[in-house]
């Protein structure tokens, strides 16, 4: 274990140390080098996850895999007389985080590197509980989130954006095919971490319900999603984001797989860039 993760390693669940050793390793360096890709990525998304949130200007609001932060500063800019606290496995994403708030002379926000499974939130502490694509990754789900609903007051509310299933998602499909170099993958797992982690209605409701929560509400979102300028760039960014996977390919299957993802990337050229066809879900739900 590297010694950015030794500092925190004693607070992770067990469950979680695989992903605290991505994403404060190489996954998390790669996302914190690309922030604002990223955030270009899911732009769609973002201001109809911000209003679902509904948070108001006393609001006290925590960000479950807040990355490199942009959901909580926008949280901390709604509650200007409440607070905004981030918390994510990677120490990288975390300290961008806490440097483009200070830019943005935000003093209501907080990063915190910290696992949401288990770290002891106070209890009763926050109004809202929101989470753009970070809640799908934990070890044990039904502890994680009855954890955060312990944070939450009576009457508080869970705002999640999830993926919906992989077939309904091009670009997840289509890279992971390309990167297959031929292989048969299994599909990835609707109960374990990972990106189909909350894709299906009825284990999102179960789950959420087991922990604590009422009223689960869950509303289909379509919207292209950005990888890129041009071909070359947008092949660059996932060619990297990818690369654990093109590393198992030969030197022959490699560059077959980018001729493939090259390929099918111009076909996917806008005037507003690559831009692939996604699914998601906003999760809605709330503690009695």
């Amino acid at each position: 274990m590297t010694d950015r993760t030794e500092g925190i390693a004693g607070q992770v669940d067990p469950a979680n140390a695989g992903q605290l050793r991505a994403w404060d390793g190489d996954q998390g360096a790669y996302w914190t080098e690309r922030a604002e890709r990223f955030d270009e990525g899911v732009a769609r998304y973002h201001e109809r996850f911000i209003a679902a949130a509904a948070i108001e200007p006393e609001s006290d609001v925590l960000d479950i895999g807040c990355g490199s932060g942009r959901t909580t500063r926008d949280a901390a800019r709604a509650a200007p007389a409440g607070s905004a606290l981030g918390v994510d496995l990677s120490s990288r994403m975390i300290d961008l985080a806490r440097r483009t708030a200070e830019r943005e002379h935000l003093a209501n926000v907080t990063f915190r590197q910290a696992d949401a499974q288990v770290h002891p939130f106070t209890p009763a502490g926050v109004d809202v509980a929101i989470s753009r694509h970070g809640a799908m990754f934990f070890g044990d789900p039904e502890a994680a989130f009855t954890n955060i609903a312990r944070a939450l007051r009576p009457g508080g509310r869970l705002v999640l954006l999830t993926w919906q299933p992989m077939d309904r998602n091009a670009w997840m499909s289509t890279f992971r095919s390309v990167f297959a170099g031929g292989r048969e993958l299994p599909a990835p797992a609707a109960d374990g971490p990972g990106p189909a982690a909350l894709s299906e209605p009825g284990t999102v409701r179960a789950l959420l319900e087991s922990a604590g929560f009422a009223d689960v509400r869950l509303d289909a979102l379509h919207e292209p999603m950005y990888f890129g300028r041009d071909v070359d760039d947008a092949c660059r960014f996932i060619s990297g984001q990818f690369a654990a996977m093109a590393a198992e390919l030969d030197a022959e299957a490699r560059a077959r797989a980018l001729e493939l993802l090259r390929a099918d990337m111009a076909g996917h050229l806008t005037g507003e860039g690559v831009r692939y066809d996604s699914a998601a879900w906003l999760v809605r739900a709330r503690r009695p």
